[in-house]
Parts: structure tokens; C-alpha cells; sequence
């Protein structure tokens, strides 16, 4: 049965972990399923219940008890409910609930590099892409254009900040992903070809038809502002480009990606 309860005074311990926890405590980098991350909305906490996420609390407005929030808070066995008004929650948050519910989930330890490669296709890359809404715009674009994983850098920022998994519409919990401590050669390997999403003097088009033909390929995507860094390039098998008109000299990472993964991605 649902633990229900009405917040009156923002200082509960048990709250912090919507208000106070740091970077550091919500990732937990050495033990990640002690770290925590937040989905909001219900749609995007239903697939982290589907795709086996503990969660910890769900946090939301008063009048959403009845309706949809039911059957989350059913689904959420133990997990404390904190209720309260839409105006006293924001004095918690920090801003206004537009989608009416916040869910704490529990982290679960990241599969290896060799796991996500494991009969894939095709692999995004995501090298020092800084921005959560890019990153989370890359993630949906890779469910829904047949990528089989992604391989997140260090340089980026953690897929599962809560602006990610909002703009992600929650397909972060569903394309297998880790954290890639290696360069991309490590990739050679485990017989994936890379491509570099990159303007170069030696760049070809996506268009390619031996693009297409490559078995095992992997996308290499790289910063909104400098692109991938040279050493980057260097190591990738080929250097590709997506054509542009009207002068444009390049799309935005995460437009970039959706046009890569179309083109590619398609068997």
C-alpha cells in the first residue's frame, strides 16, 4: 500500500532528495545504483517502471492522486507519495510542476562497453556533447531511427539529468547505453567501422552507398560549439558530412544525428 503524505514544512529530510541532493550524490559514479536520478511526467516515469527502475518517491501535486498518478502510485509498491499544492511545490523545486509529478528512481549499475556492442548494428557515439537537451533529443532520435546503442564519453553531460530524460520523452530508459571510458578505436575491436560526423577536406557524404554497406557501424557525434576534436577524427575509419544548401555550414548535433540515423540507420 502507497505511503501517502502531505508535505506542510519543506524541511523534511525526506525531501531533499527532490531539493537538496548535489551532482555528485545523484550520480555516485563508483557505485551507480546508489546514485538517483528524477523523471518527471507520467508518461516518462511509466517506461522507467517498465524497464525495471526502483523507485524511491514520487513527489507530486495534490489533485493528482485520482486519474493517471493511480496507476503509477500502484505500480510503486512501498515508494513514499509526497502530495501537496502546486505553489508549495514549487518552493521546493524551484519552479513549477508542469507535468503535475516528480519520480526518485534508484540507478542501476551501467552494462559493459562490450555488452551494448554485443550484436549491434549500428552505435552512436556522443563525444563532449555538453547540453542535456541535445542529449536528450539524440536519445529519442536513436529510438525511434533503429540505433541499437549509445556510447556516452566522460566529456558529456550525464544522460540521466532530469532535463535529458524529460527532453528524452523517457527512450533513455529503453536504448541500451554506458559510459565509454575508451577512444573510439576500441571500437576496431570489437568489429564496428567509425564515422566521424565532421567538416573536413577529406569528408564524404552520407550518402555513400558504402555507408550504407558497412555491417557494424558506428556514428561519432561531437560538441555543440568545436565539433569532435582532431584526434577523434583521426581514429575513425571515414569522415562524414550531410550536404548543406543556402551557405548553411552545418546542422545542430541533435538535428545532425536524427539525418545520420535516418540515412543509416535503415537496414
Amino acid at each position: 500500500m502507497a505511503n501517502i503524505v502531505t508535505i506542510n514544512n519543506l524541511d523534511l529530510p525526506e525531501l531533499a532528495i527532490f531539493a537538496g541532493l548535489t551532482n555528485h550524490q545523484m550520480r555516485n559514479k563508483l557505485e551507480p545504483e546508489k546514485g538517483v536520478f528524477i523523471a518527471e511526467g507520467g508518461s516518462v516515469i511509466n517506461l522507467a517502471l517498465e524497464n525495471d527502475y526502483e523507485p524511491i518517491a514520487l513527489l507530486m501535486e495534490k489533485k493528482r492522486l485520482e486519474g493517471p498518478a493511480a496507476e503509477i502510485i500502484a505500480k510503486c509498491g512501498a515508494a513514499a507519495v509526497y502530495i501537496g499544492d502546486r505553489e508549495i511545490l514549487a518552493g521546493l523545486t524551484g519552479y513549477k510542476l508542469t507535468r503535475g509529478i516528480l519520480g526518485a528512481f534508484k540507478r542501476k549499475a551501467l552494462p559493459t562497453m562490450e555488452k551494448i556492442c554485443q550484436g549491434a548494428r549500428r552505435l552512436a557515439v556522443l563525444d563532449g556533447i555538453t547540453d542535456s537537451v541535445n542529449v536528450g533529443a539524440v536519445f529519442r532520435s536513436a529510438a525511434a531511427l533503429n540505433m541499437d546503442g549509445i556510447l556516452v564519453r566522460k566529456t558529456c553531460c550525464d544522460p540521466l539529468c532530469r532535463r535529458s530524460i524529460r527532453v528524452s520523452m523517457g527512450t533513455i530508459f529503453q536504448v541500451p547505453w554506458t559510459v565509454m571510458d575508451e577512444d573510439v578505436s576500441a571500437l576496431s575491436k570489437l568489429g564496428f567501422k567509425t564515422a566521424a560526423m565532421a567538416l573536413s577536406n577529406n569528408s564524404i557524404s552520407i550518402a555513400e552507398k558504402k555507408l550504407r554497406g558497412e555491417k557494424r557501424l558506428a556514428l561519432v557525434f561531437g560538441s555543440e560549439g568545436y565539433g569532435l576534436p582532431q584526434e577523434t577524427i583521426s581514429l575513425c575509419d571515414y569522415v562524414v558530412k550531410i550536404p548543406m544548401s543556402h551557405n548553411v555550414d552545418s546542422l545542430n548535433v541533435a538535428a545532425a544525428s536524427a539525418v545520420a540515423f535516418w540515412e543509416l540507420g535503415r537496414e
